[in-house]
């Protein structure tokens, strides 16, 4: 059964929730999730999931891998904060969160702690192979039709210029 949202109500506020990675596609989901924000309000949520190496047989090596993947993700932050600045997104409120695990599991776990996350907004490559396999996985695999919170799939050929036109 999925959690009551309280994005309404005293205190809280509802937030757009984008993962970030390096794929070109982010950055639709992220400049419609802003566009969205500042026509309705709420705030982004930008999350990073370091996934494990399957090989990590030292602790050291995972460690260092840890240490790596949260530079990774810092600087990822750093760079979408800086393309939604340069968009005129200066004022947008934002939470930056880094998880370590399955990216599918989460997110599910992340919307399923925080009460506020009332959309997921993720970026469809477009590649002919496929959506990508955030996309397969959420979108339309096993878990679409249970999850907690509506989820929009951004085409990721769409600029900022053309998500300003219905987003």
């Amino acid at each position: 059964m999925a959690k009551q949202r309280r994005v309404f109500e005293q205190g809280h506020h509802r937030k757009f929730l984008v993962v970030v990675d390096e794929s070109p596609e982010v950055e639709s989901a992220l400049y419609y999730a802003a566009l969205r924000i500042s026509h309705t309000s709420g705030r982004l949520l930008l999350l990073y999931i370091i996934e494990p190496q399957e090989y990590q047989h030292w602790a050291g090596i995972r460690q260092v891998q840890l240490e790596e993947e949260t530079n990774k993700a810092k600087a990822l932050f750093r760079l979408m904060r800086r393309k939604l600045n340069n968009a005129g997104f200066e004022a947008l409120e934002h939470e930056e969160v880094i998880l370590e695990g399955n990216k599918s599991e989460q997110i599910v776990k992340l919307i399923e702690d925080d009460e506020d996350v009332a959309i997921l907004v993720l970026g469809a490559s477009t590649d002919p192979k496929g959506p990508g396999p955030l996309v397969s996985a959420i979108g339309s695999g096993q878990m679409a039709g249970n999850f907690d919170v509506p989820i929009t799939i951004v085409p990721g050929n769409l600029s900022l210029e053309d998500l300003k036109a219905f987003a």
